[in-house]
């Protein structure tokens, strides 16, 4: 870092030496070439005495001549003598040049300050890519991060909902292998922000079903991995992203994660070319949308790409938390609920459908997330409810058919009619 300092003043320095120099010298140099006429006048004199005793001019001319170079002399001599005061007197062309060079060196100073790194040392491209690959290899587990943010309350819910979550926690503590309850459990605790339990539980569902388990059970995973860190990509989640990549390459929440945890390991180049595409590939109502365009642009000028401008995604979904927005309860949570009594049953099934429904209609979401709420309105027997999202959902799905598919299969189940 010294060498780096001393570079820059040096530089600075060889830039503004000429004007120095000028500023130094100006005076001095024109005390210089005064002097140098004076030689010349002088020498004019001693010819015009020559030429007269040669007779080769008349005394009258002669005389003429001598006082008009006697002028040229004087007016010299004078400007000499004027120089030579100035030269003499060199403070404020010193001053003038010093506050030249610290406007130099103090604006190179504020540059740096601005678009620089003070306290880094200069480092090669191989030598960051190795420290971010060190970061990302030593950085601190999900027990850890967990550890280091403090613990936060339930999200306020229904006195109502919370006693049903306790009565569901108590019954699956009974029955550790209840697929369906764990996976109800899951959501029910991911729902009032317990992210530790809901992870828990997701991991149980996972286990249960094995080699059966999808890319969405990974991803419903990762994400309550990361909440339950405070938005931090931990080992363990990365871990989990690498299994939901593996199911499904495309997945959107995978990509979201992944190109935060490179943000977050120091490869700003890498999170912006994961991101970039991701932006590009999603859809309105994606629920990555509004913490992607956020975070890109300052991503961006990280990455050194100084001239970037936001794809424009038609009708996105306002800007949030930047978090990843929790499925809604599927069938296979609807079918778990048939342990309760039909009463804790329809109350279960009705919080998390109210909360879908909520967050669909102000922040959109993914066509699974339309389905699900569309067979849960239909378990629920509320079919004209679901008819109306239904139509909403074809107007919001209009220009992608892939995603209206998913959405009419929901309906379908809701015993709606498709055609």
């Amino acid at each position: 870092m010294t060498t780096f300092w001393i570079v820059t003043v040096l530089a600075v320095l060889a830039v503004s030496a000429p004007l120095l120099l000028a500023l130094l010298r100006g005076r001095a140099e024109i005390a210089g070439a005064e002097s140098s006429d004076l030689k010349v006048y002088r020498d004019q004199l001693s010819e015009i005495d020559r030429d007269r005793a040669r007779g080769t001019i008349g005394a009258a001319e002669a005389e003429r001549l001598r006082t008009e170079v006697s002028r040229r002399i004087l007016a010299a001599d004078s400007r000499a003598h004027q120089g030579g005061t100035t030269a003499s007197g060199k403070g404020p062309r010193r001053a003038a040049a010093a506050l030249v060079l610290l406007v130099l060196l103090g604006g190179s100073y504020a540059l740096y300050l601005q678009l620089g790194a003070p306290g880094y040392g200069d480092l090669s491209l191989g030598t960051r890519i190795e420290a971010a690959e060190e970061l990302r290899s030593t950085r601190p587990a999900q027990a850890e991060a967990e550890a280091a943010i403090p613990e936060t309350p339930s999200a306020d819910a229904p006195e109502e909902y919370t006693q049903l979550v306790t009565k569901l926690r108590a019954a699956v503590e009974t029955r550790p292998d209840d697929l369906q309850g764990q996976a109800l459990l899951a959501r029910s605790e991911a729902a009032l922000g317990n992210f530790r339990a809901a992870y828990a539980a997701q991991r149980r569902v996972i286990e249960l079903r094995g080699a059966e388990a999808t890319a969405s059970d990974y991803a419903d995973l990762a994400d309550m991995l990361v909440l339950a860190a405070g938005g931090y990509v931990s080992p363990e989640a990365e871990t989990v992203l690498d299994e939901v990549m593996q199911r499904d390459p495309h997945n959107g929440v995978a990509r979201y994660y992944g190109g935060l945890m490179m943000a977050q390991t120091g490869r700003p180049d890498s999170a912006f070319r994961i991101w970039d595409t991701l932006l590009r590939d999603s859809a309105a109502g994606d629920p990555w949308i509004p913490a992607i365009a956020d975070q890109l642009p300052e991503l961006a000028r990280r990455a050194g790409v100084n001239d970037y401008t936001l794809p424009q995604i038609a009708s996105a979904a306002p800007a949030g938390d930047g978090q990843m927005a929790l499925p809604g309860p599927s069938s296979a949570d609807v079918e778990a609920a048939s342990e309760m009594s039909e009463e804790d049953r329809q109350a279960m099934i009705q919080g998390m459908v109210d909360n879908l429904s909520e967050r669909l209609a102000s922040q959109g979401g993914s066509p699974d997330e339309w389905a699900r709420l569309l067979t849960a309105l239909g378990v629920l027997g509320q079919t004209d409810r679901a008819a109306a999202i239904w139509t909403e959902a074809q107007q919001v799905f209009a220009t992608r058919p892939e995603a209206l598919a998913t959405v009419r299969e929901g309906a379908a189940r809701a015993g709606l009619a498709t055609d």
